[in-house]
């Protein structure tokens, strides 16, 4: 019974805290299109010959620029890196001074090397994207322009 209780809280991590995450994201996603939808019946009932598309682009949420999607991969990736290596550097430290627990040592190895792995490959996403993507960005940068 004790084993149990020693891996629920990796079980409560590991499987049911990404199943609420997911749950509570649909269910945002779900309440702020029926408020939408709620607003387009309203806006119907009162004004029947408005134009419904011009009202849908008002109200519907805006979607992110290309450059704007890359520069939160670097974001990211410069904060998750950053842990990474903390944690990879604290670990070395701990284990220069001696007497901590072998397997604890090994836990933080793994952890800092796998968050400073996930770190690189967000930059490099940036990176890559930035050189891949700069028509694409400089075409949709025209097209906010003209628009304004």
């Amino acid at each position: 019974m004790s084993d149990f209780i020693d891996i629920l809280p990796a079980l409560a991590c590991g499987c049911v805290l990404p199943i609420v995450a997911i749950w509570l994201g649909i269910r945002k996603e779900m309440n702020e299109t029926n408020t939408r939808t709620q607003i387009v019946l309203a806006a119907i009932e009162k004004n029947p010959d408005m134009d419904l598309e011009e009202l849908m682009a008002k109200i519907s949420p805006k979607k992110k620029l290309l450059k704007e999607k890359l520069l939160t991969k670097l974001l990211w990736g410069g904060i998750i890196a950053f842990v990474g290596f903390s944690i990879l550097a604290s670990n070395l430290w701990l284990d220069w001074l001696g007497g901590a627990d072998p397997e604890m040592l090994f836990l933080l190895y793994v952890i800092g090397g796998v968050l400073f792995g996930i770190g690189i490959a967000f930059l490099l996403n940036y990176h890559v994207g930035k050189k891949m993507l700069a028509k694409e960005m400089e075409a949709e940068q025209m097209k906010v322009m003209s628009e304004k």
